[in-house]
């Protein structure tokens, strides 16, 4: 039995179409690691600082938990046919999925110096919730 050749690439090469099979993979698992990395700092560095509360922690493990489920669904999107060339679906996924995680995990660390940022994540969200519903569609 013969695996793939080693100038196979592991996904097929998108023809002109953005954002690409390849580029979601590449954002899906970039954002689960980040989501990953995010949790274990959550888990043993983030309690050690000062003005830290258990409704922060809280918080600080949905950021990394919707990061990690959402960078899975891009690598799982990122497989299927018709949706890995989607224009819309993919990158409102990983841009929502960016912004929300993104902003909360900013707002528990910034202690109050980007509170403007607030707003953002509910933002993030609904950019998210639109690629899901894209891929409905």
């Amino acid at each position: 039995m013969s695996g793939p050749l080693p100038s196979t690439p592991l996904l097929p090469r998108a023809t002109g179409a953005f954002p690409g099979p390849a580029l979601l993979w590449r954002t899906g698992a970039l954002l689960a690691a980040a989501g990953i990395v995010a949790g274990a700092f959550g888990s043993h560095g983030l309690r050690k600082r000062p003005g830290i509360t258990p409704d922060k922690v809280h918080a600080w493990e949905t950021a990394s938990h919707y990061a990690v489920f959402n960078g899975l669904a891009l690598l799982l999107v990122s497989l299927h046919p018709r949706f890995a060339v989607h224009r819309f679906a993919g990158p409102a996924i990983a841009v929502g999925a960016s912004v929300f995680s993104g902003s909360i995990l900013a707002l528990v660390l910034a202690r109050d110096r980007f509170r403007w940022l607030g707003p953002i994540t509910p933002i993030g969200g609904s950019i998210l919730i639109a690629g899901y519903i894209a891929l409905a569609f």
